[in-house]
């Protein structure tokens, strides 16, 4: 991976603040339609310091009558490997946004071809 020389410096609470934006940009009627999910800030990923975000748990789609009583479902933002790709704070904006809508695509179901075809890759 390609590392940025002028990374941008963020404090974690600026980045959080930037991810509850990009879930309040959601329109109504889809996050009215989330269900059993939280959107977490971390890090990064142990395993592949260079995903943006991860979605775990079981799509909407996916959910059959044994689901009941699951711990919610996770989206994962992480910010470091955000932070290393983006040289001003703009980029920071929109690839939040991006990684928000991509996440939240997932938990609907949205698999990773559907959403390159969307343009939302």
């Amino acid at each position: 991976m390609t590392h940025n020389s002028a990374v941008i410096d963020m404090p974690r609470a600026r980045f959080e603040e930037l991810v509850s934006d990009a879930l309040d940009e959601l329109p109504e009627r889809l996050t009215a339609m989330m269900d059993n999910v939280v959107v977490l800030v971390e890090d990064a990923d142990a395993d592949d310091p260079s995903l943006l975000g991860l979605y775990v748990g079981v799509a909407l789609t996916a959910r059959g009558s044994d689901y009941a009583g699951s711990l919610p479902d996770r989206i994962l933002i992480y910010r470091r490997a955000i932070l290393e790709i983006c040289a001003t704070e703009d980029q920071v904006v929109a690839e939040v946004a991006t990684t928000v809508v991509h996440e939240v695509a997932h938990h609907f179901g949205i698999d990773d071809e559907r959403l390159h075809a969307l343009g939302w890759g």
